[in-house]
């Protein structure tokens, strides 16, 4: 991920892609091009603080996604992503369904969550921060991602792959996700901030 484009807003016209370069790094020249995000061989994660005492985690398992990266100059790549909520995966699965209903996500009305970068800066070797705009619902917030390069290579069957990780924290109750019981012992159920964490090999373009 260092690099993401697209998303539609109610309410806005296209944000233009804004190149941002700082620190120089390796030569990643190698990698300009078009990819696009392997779901079978990625993960989009999130956890979440449940009854103020542990953390629920859970997955999204279907999404689209592409990149277009830039080795020579990053702050020319971009990324864009769309992620079917319906198939979110908490491993429970009544939670599931709660979670795809009016009370959080109203996934039959919005059955998409998407994100579309709108900068890339690079920090250093390998390290990179992309501000981007993240739709839930029908609201959408900026959002900034920590990125890592996690290395490229020629896999068994001839395709070339890059690997990113990313992580940012969101909060829900931003995105209309305002859902909530108080507890008997003081304190909430579910916590408002969700980390939010990619794990992306993708395979560029022929």
């Amino acid at each position: 991920m260092g690099l993401f484009n697209r998303t539609k807003t109610a309410t806005t016209a296209p944000v233009a892609t804004v190149a941002v370069q700082k620190t120089a790094g390796p030569d990643l020249s190698h990698l300009t091009g078009d990819w696009t995000i392997d779901a079978m061989h990625s993960e989009i994660g999130f956890s979440v603080r449940h009854a103020m005492v542990t953390n629920v985690k859970g997955r999204f398992t279907e999404y689209d996604g592409k990149l277009h990266l830039d080795g020579a100059a990053p702050g020319n790549s971009s990324a864009d992503l769309v992620i079917k909520v319906a198939s979110i995966d908490t491993n429970q699965a009544q939670r599931d369904e709660h979670l795809r209903t009016g009370d959080f996500f109203a996934a039959e009305t919005y059955p998409e969550i998407r994100f579309r970068s709108t900068a890339t800066e690079q920090l250093g070797d390998g390290s990179y921060r992309m501000t981007g705009e993240l739709t839930i619902k029908d609201t959408t917030r900026p959002v900034v991602l920590d990125l890592e390069h996690t290395g490229s290579a020629t896999d068994a069957y001839g395709a070339e792959r890059v690997g990113f990780e990313g992580k940012t924290v969101v909060d829900r109750t931003a995105f209309g996700l305002t859902y909530n019981a108080a507890l008997e012992t003081g304190g909430v159920l579910i916590g408002e901030k969700v980390k939010l964490s990619f794990d992306i090999s993708a395979v560029k373009a022929a």
